[in-house]
């Protein structure tokens, strides 16, 4: 069935909806790429494609590019493009050091990981290929295929405090790119093409001011180049009943009435839908906020895919971190910096991470907050004290709770309400089963 033969207005718009929400993640990852990569040299978290950039050292109180950053690991990221030739990563020894190199295809979904928990931690070599290259590979080198054209790697190397700072550069250091046909030659990577100066306006907003049109249109020739999941076909049916197909241009002047009324009047309902699902979604467990997976490989979850997006495009696998988030407290009241709280854990039963865990704080602004000790998270790579029954008591406040527990103390803001991420990266089946449990935040005095 066609387009044109689709006559039923309310079957339009709900098509309509289901496309935009289908498309957006691939929309917003490809608007996020032109910024990301827009640049003739690396530096200031961006860089050409093909090549990595790296994150020298934490974000402090004064970062505000991206919401909720973090505190434990420093970034390696790298936009590729494989449609054309196969690019050879190579990774250096870790030394046993903890990191991930996540690869997103454009729809967002994790296609590979390596790092410590997947692949170990010794020297490796592999080539990112596009979804039909079928050439021979140089011996060692293992063969990674993205599902599309282009895609995001978003490495992450865990650092212990500034003091560890110059060991991670050196692993940085050693992250390499190279196309297949520089293989074994003396490389240079080019210089990038500045197509023309960067949007200012974040990813998200330019893609949230997008009108049906220029939405739609992107997507259907995005899609020639990375085409759809295996697992898509019922969807793609749909779309084809409103004119978009694989493959194919779209234009919607040239669309039917009802389908121009059908896109036009979906955007803003399908974005409502978009925003408002992790809302629906998460599973409340003494007061944090647990996303349900999938996340970072979604089937045809796409509803979920897209809310992931929006609130933080990049998730990694569960198996790979967990991020639980607090806002309230244990009697459900929204946390407040004039007040003080406690994040008590019994004997045995601290955050079960085979790598590390991190407790960290965000102001209203959902950044970090300055404070008198410039600490924006605190966890198990600090010298925390436990109680003399081996518990472990976190403190939570705007005000030093006295020297004899400032070794855990999490500063609050100065003023305002504020929210926390409790961190888990390579966590254990039991907090992933749900057998173990984040305990609530209590108020003190």
């Amino acid at each position: 069935m066609t387009a044109q033969k689709l006559e039923d207005a309310d079957e339009a718009l709900e098509i309509a909806i289901e496309a935009y929400v289908y498309a957006y993640p691939l929309v917003l990852m490809d608007v996020t790429r032109h910024v990301a990569t827009n640049v003739e040299t690396p530096g200031s978290g961006r860089a050409p494609i093909n090549q990595f950039v790296h994150m020298a050292e934490f974000p402090d109180a004064e970062f505000s590019d991206v919401v909720r950053p973090n505190a434990d690991t420093l970034y390696s990221m790298m936009w590729f493009g494989v449609s054309k030739e196969p690019l050879v990563i190579t990774v250096p020894d870790s030394g046993g050091r903890y990191y991930l190199l996540p690869m997103l295809d454009m729809w967002t979904d994790i296609f590979a990981s390596p790092g410590k928990r997947t692949t170990g931690t010794g020297p490796q070599q592999f080539a990112i290929v596009g979804p039909q290259w079928a050439g021979k590979l140089p011996q060692g080198v293992e063969l990674l295929r993205c599902p599309t054209g282009m895609g995001w790697l978003m490495g992450r190397t865990q650092a212990d405090g500034q003091e560890d700072f110059a060991k991670v550069h050196e692993f940085q250091a050693g992250l390499a790119a190279i196309p297949l046909s520089a293989w074994g030659k003396a490389y240079t990577p080019p210089k990038g093409k500045v197509d023309a100066p960067s949007s200012k306006i974040p990813p998200l907003e330019q893609v949230n001011k997008m009108g049906a049109a220029e939405f739609f249109v992107r997507f259907a020739d995005l899609m020639k180049e990375n085409p759809p999941h295996a697992n898509d076909y019922p969807i793609l049916a749909r779309l084809k009943r409103i004119g978009i197909e694989p493959g194919n241009s779209f234009d919607l002047v040239r669309a039917p009435i009802s389908v121009q009324r059908a896109m036009n009047t979906a955007v803003p309902l399908a974005r409502k839908r978009i925003v408002n699902e992790l809302d629906r979604a998460p599973m409340v467990v003494n007061h944090w906020r647990m996303i349900v997976p999938p996340v970072g490989t979604y089937g045809t979850a796409y509803l979920n895919r897209a809310g992931i997006a929006y609130f933080g495009i990049g998730a990694n696998v569960s198996e790979d971190s967990i991020y639980p988030t607090a806002t309230v407290d244990a009697d459900d009241k929204p946390f407040d910096s004039c007040k003080k709280y406690l994040l008590h854990f019994k004997k045995g039963e601290t955050p079960p991470a085979k790598a590390f865990w991190s407790l960290t704080m965000y102001d209203e602004r959902q950044l970090f907050a300055e404070n008198p000790i410039s600490r924006y998270a605190i966890g198990d790579r600090d010298e925390l004290r436990l109680n003399v029954d081996d518990s472990l008591t976190l403190y939570v406040q705007r005000q030093s709770p006295g020297k004899d527990k400032e070794s855990n103390w999490l500063p609050a803001p100065e003023a305002g309400a504020f929210s926390m991420n409790l961190r888990l990266y390579w966590p254990r089946v039991e907090a992933l089963d749900g057998t173990w449990q984040v305990p609530p935040v209590e108020r003190s005095g």
